[in-house]
């Protein structure tokens, strides 16, 4: 969801961080406009369940131009209940991906509402969409890239906060595949911690009166979903700084508004998607069997305070693959690469570009 975010449509706290986002983008230059999306079929998709997803669909765009030695594609998968759209204010020169040096395929994850998904498929709508892990995520773009836009290989693979989470499943799913990975605020499995945030959200939907097993008429808990986002999406120190105790309730109930623009059915299959990701599940649980097979040199950049999805597992991961490794000191918490955006963004394109970090 960065940093740009987790996902940008269900913060309440968006008004502060769009301050701290416009501010940045002042002082850039502009970026292009958002590319068209399409939506490409790839078939019956085989999940690592051993369900399948019928009549799979992967929604992306582009930015910029493959070179002639096609060396230089970037793939860019979306945050937790992010869309592509979202990702053009990360996509140009002085942004996190220069498209006028790459060609970059922003990448809608499975169950975003544009990609399949509960809402949108209509073969297994709503609760009858099948589980689907991180894992099934990455073999779908996989097949994109690979049949649909005939990619061979990939410069590097970058992502944020869940799409962290499906960098990380890249480095070994498909080792060969990529020269780089940039995984920020992302994680190769989930924390203790990180599964309580996230099974109260799951918890606060299929306990709410409109469930109904999915079969609701308006969108389940609302009000706890923006509550725990607002909790876990900063630090006490930066939302306390960001919104007064009279203006908390104007705060969350936007954040009501914004949750609710996110479907709850394909919420959930995001959600169950992020508490069973773990890198190491084809390696016996071994993250030191799943880190020896990584061959892409890879960065991680986390935040210290971030506590949506927290730091350590990242951090052991990193320190496994001899990754290069930046830690954010904020108290933006998993906001933090998006409030130091000015040194973070130096750091992403001399990684992408062969060049020493400073």
């Amino acid at each position: 969801m960065h940093n740009p975010p987790m996902r940008r449509r269900a913060w309440g706290t968006r008004d502060a961080r769009s301050l701290i986002a416009f501010a940045w983008l002042l002082s850039l230059p502009l970026a292009g406009a958002g590319q068209e999306l399409k939506t490409a079929p790839i078939g019956d998709l085989t999940l690592e369940s051993g369900e399948v997803l019928r009549d799979c669909r992967v929604g992306y765009r582009t930015y910029g131009r493959l070179d002639a030695q096609r060396s230089n594609a970037v793939a860019f998968p979306t945050w937790f209940a992010g869309r592509s759209d979202e990702l053009a204010d990360y996509i140009g020169p002085g942004r996190w991906i220069d498209d006028s040096r790459y060609f970059v395929v922003a990448l809608d994850a499975l169950a975003d509402g544009v990609s399949s998904s509960p809402s949108n498929s209509p073969l297994q709508p709503r609760m009858r969409f099948p589980r689907i892990k991180v894992a099934d995520m990455v073999e779908s773009q996989h097949r994109l890239l690979t049949r649909v836009l005939h990619l061979e290989h990939l410069r590097a693979v970058v992502g944020s906060s869940m799409g962290g989470m499906q960098t990380f499943q890249w480095l070994v799913s498909y080792p060969d595949f990529m020269d780089r990975a940039v995984a920020v605020v992302g994680s190769p499995r989930l924390a203790a911690y990180d599964l309580l945030l996230w099974r109260a959200q799951i918890d606060a939907i299929e306990n709410a009166p409109e469930w109904k097993n999915g079969d609701y008429d308006r969108q389940p808990a609302t009000a706890a979903v923006a509550a725990l986002d607002n909790l876990a999406l900063t630090s006490p120190g930066s939302f306390n700084r960001e919104v007064t105790r009279d203006g908390l309730p104007g705060v969350l109930a936007q954040a009501r508004k914004d949750v609710a623009e996110f479907d709850a059915n394909d919420r959930l299959r995001q959600l169950q998607a992020m508490l069973a990701h773990d890198v190491s599940a084809r390696f016996g649980g071994s993250m030191e069997r799943a880190a020896a097979v990584v061959k892409a040199r890879a960065l991680v950049i986390v935040s210290r305070q971030d506590h949506m999805v927290t730091p350590g597992p990242a951090l052991e991961f990193a320190r496994l693959v001899r990754a290069g490794l930046i830690e954010l000191q904020g108290d933006c918490g998993h906001l933090a690469a998006e409030c130091e955006s000015p040194s973070v963004v130096p750091v992403i394109a001399a990684f992408l570009a062969d060049q020493p970090i400073q």
